[in-house]
């Protein structure tokens, strides 16, 4: 270690003190920061999607609009809600919080850049008795004084630090999106699923007093002595287990609703949603060819691909220990007696010094801190990869289950329509006489059956969409596919 105190009364540098010290500082700083610079890990990808060969494989860019996604289901009630997820959903609101923090941590680091600058006085009073033997007079001394500090970033230790904050700060950012776009779809799937139970509920509401009628059919034939009570006991029994299906159906349709009650802020008590006539979702329509930029937007892509960056950043900070530190400091002032007047010249003083510093032997820590920096990047570049080729695998599976269940839906369709004509037949048949009830109850449950498997069908369709959407980081419109295009 070295330690320099220039002297106070040296012709030059009494002038201009704070001048020289800043030339040395700016000549120190012209160093270069030590450690690999950034780049992106690589990732193998194809160039399209298996599942539809207009989409193309992109780089993330999660700073680009996403827009209104939930608009493309064409329901009012759910663009309400949709709208207050950013502002009062709790995880959100967590996540807005952890990026202060991150800005925050940024914006104290690059405070690092400038000299640390403050001020300093002191005022004593003492007494001493002469040699001499005669009375002691109290002395005053005061201090007025400025001191400065200064690190010079010659190895580039703070600029790999600011480096790795504003790349933690990035990822932070990230998470935000990905947590507004997590809870905006969470919200869109509990809502498909509470107007689904709504939907089931009317099914079975109708299918309730359809069995109704028909028990009643059933034992006004049994009264009059053409049907046999077996009849009567097998529609109540039809009757009775779906009445049970319809109590359980609520309790599915409440807990959707709870669900839907604490992503927009609220408390499931204050909270409900009116049922609607009809299930009022539209399954919006995937075009055959998308932007490539649009898989850009993925915020969770972004989150680790910046991960990865201040992971590399602290790999220079690590080498930099390799390094010598130098500080620089300065102080300037007035000291002695009396108070008025020490702000005068003759009780001036000034100093300039610098201390530089290393280790010379440290049993290896720093070469360990470097390697254990290097394996932490390796991580986080793995973690990256591990990220873009999950988002791909969603890509597919959602397009994948979209196309299988567009077609679903055609059979689906066609089964509902066959199931209740054959019940209709069935029900006519006996009420001619030519079959027993036993016949109408089978073709009624296959009626029911299809058409709760065709909502199954619709639901399946409409969170797909929107797990497509959250897989993209947004949705998509016809302006945004050709401006990306």
């Amino acid at each position: 270690m070295t330690d320099m105190n220039l002297d106070r009364k040296s012709p030059t540098l009494t002038r201009r003190p704070w001048l020289a010290l800043g030339a040395g500082a700016l000549a120190l700083a012209a160093g270069c920061a030590v450690g690999p610079d950034y780049k992106r890990p690589e990732v193998k990808m194809a160039s399209t999607y298996k599942e539809s060969p207009g989409w193309k494989v992109a780089s993330p860019e999660d700073g680009a609009l996403k827009g209104t996604w939930w608009e493309m289901f064409d329901d009012p009630v759910l663009n309400a809600l949709e709208a207050r997820v950013a502002v009062s959903n709790e995880t959100v609101r967590q996540a807005l919080a952890n990026y202060e923090v991150a800005t925050q941590t940024l914006r104290a680091t690059k405070t690092g850049y400038g000299p640390q600058i403050g001020v300093a006085g002191s005022a004593q009073r003492s007494k001493a008795t002469p040699a001499s033997g005669g009375r002691a007079q109290p002395t005053n001394f005061y201090t007025a004084e400025l001191q400065a500090s200064w690190e010079p970033d010659i190895w580039g230790k703070l600029r790999r630090t600011v480096e790795a904050d504003a790349a933690a700060a990035a990822a932070s950012e990230a998470d935000l999106g990905n947590a507004v776009l997590s809870m905006q779809a969470a919200l869109a799937q509990n809502y498909i699923g509470l107007r689904a139970s709504d939907e089931k509920i009317r099914l079975l509401e109708n299918a309730v007093a359809a069995y109704t009628r028909t028990l009643k059919i059933s034992q006004n034939k049994y009264s009059v002595g053409v049907s046999a009570r077996s009849d009567v006991i097998v529609a109540q029994a039809q009757l009775d287990s779906t009445r049970a299906q319809l109590i359980a159906a609520g309790v599915q349709r409440a807990q959707y609703e709870h669900a839907i009650a604490v992503l927009v802020g609220q408390a499931p008590s204050d909270f409900s949603v009116e049922r609607t006539a009809t299930i009022g979702l539209t399954v919006p329509q995937v075009p055959q060819q998308l932007a490539s930029s649009l898989l850009e937007r993925r915020p969770d892509v972004a989150a680790a691909e910046r991960l990865a960056q201040a992971a590399n950043a602290r790999i220079g900070i690590q080498t930099a220990a390799y390094f010598p530190s130098l500080s620089l400091t300065g102080s300037g002032g007035y000291e002695g007696s009396p108070l008025s007047s020490l702000l005068t010249t003759p009780f001036r003083f000034w100093t300039l010094g610098a201390q530089a510093s290393d280790a010379l032997l440290d049993w290896g820590q720093r070469h360990d801190l470097v390697l254990s920096a290097k394996a932490s990047y390796e991580a986080s570049a793995a973690n990256y990869r591990e990220t873009v080729l999950t988002a791909l695998q969603q890509v597919e599976d959602n397009l994948a289950g979209l196309r299988i269940l567009n077609e679903e839906s055609k059979v689906q369709e066609a089964a509902v329509a066959e199931a209740t004509l054959a019940a209709q037949i069935a029900s006519n048949e006996y009420n001619a006489g030519t079959v027993d009830f036993t016949t109408v109850a089978a073709a009624q449950v296959t009626e029911l059956s299809n058409r709760e498997t065709a909502l199954s069908v619709l639901q399946s369709q409409l969170s797909s969409s929107v797990a497509l959407i959250q897989a993209l980081g947004g949705g998509w419109t016809a302006a945004q596919n050709d401006k990306n295009r």
